[in-house]
């Protein structure tokens, strides 16, 4: 190989003591790619997961789909419940889209639409903080993809190092509230979402 087109093989790396991969691993063979990509991959992103791990997610991978299903469930009838809402402005989940948009909803996605969906409180970042403070039962979190329901404000919390046109430039207005909708029952996640909705509004 040209060594000017591999620099990564053919130049000191300083993760390793300065070893030349090219030259380091020349009495095993022509193998300096695969063990550099093995050793720095395992070592910095971690692709080789412990057994237990994997015994893990093989137990998870089994009943998935219901869970799945449960998630498109309850994000489609939150989506419905926040658009009848006055005080929510925008509510951003594919069961919302018009037009050609909605033509590839139903294209790509005719079992379900996922458990994210964003909604825009009329209020702004003051409604949005109140809604986040008087939720019960969803957690206010940044993750995505819980069992539980997760909720964030991003204008306050995430994006609240950014100005308002930095923010406007991630998509992110000052009522914009982000969802996780998890497993529990939809009873329970409508009316959570309401109270803390109607707290918000005073």
């Amino acid at each position: 190989a040209n060594p000017a087109r591999q620099p990564a093989l053919n130049t000191p790396d300083p993760s390793y003591h300065g070893a030349v991969w090219s030259q380091a691993v020349k009495p095993l063979g022509p193998i300096a790619y695969i063990l550099k990509m093995r050793v720095t991959l395992l070592r910095d992103i971690g692709a080789c997961i412990s057994p237990f791990n994997a015994w893990l997610i093989l137990q998870g991978i089994e009943t998935l789909a219901l869970r799945m299903r449960a998630h498109c469930d309850n994000a489609l009838a939150v989506a419905k419940f926040l658009t009848a809402r006055a005080d929510v402005t925008k509510v951003i989940h594919p069961s919302t889209q018009t037009g050609a948009n909605a033509a590839l909803v139903t294209k790509y996605l005719p079992r379900g639409q996922g458990g994210l969906l964003g909604f825009e409180l009329a209020g702004g970042v003051e409604a949005g903080k109140a809604f986040i403070n008087n939720l019960k039962l969803l957690y206010h979190v940044a993750n995505i993809g819980d069992a539980r329901s997760l909720a964030i404000h991003p204008a306050s919390t995430t994006h609240s190092q950014l100005s308002a046109q930095e923010q406007a430039a991630t998509g992110v207005s000052p009522g914009y509230i982000r969802l996780s909708i998890g497993i529990e029952h939809i009873d329970d996640i409508l009316a959570d979402i309401g109270q803390a909705l109607d707290a918000a509004r005073g």
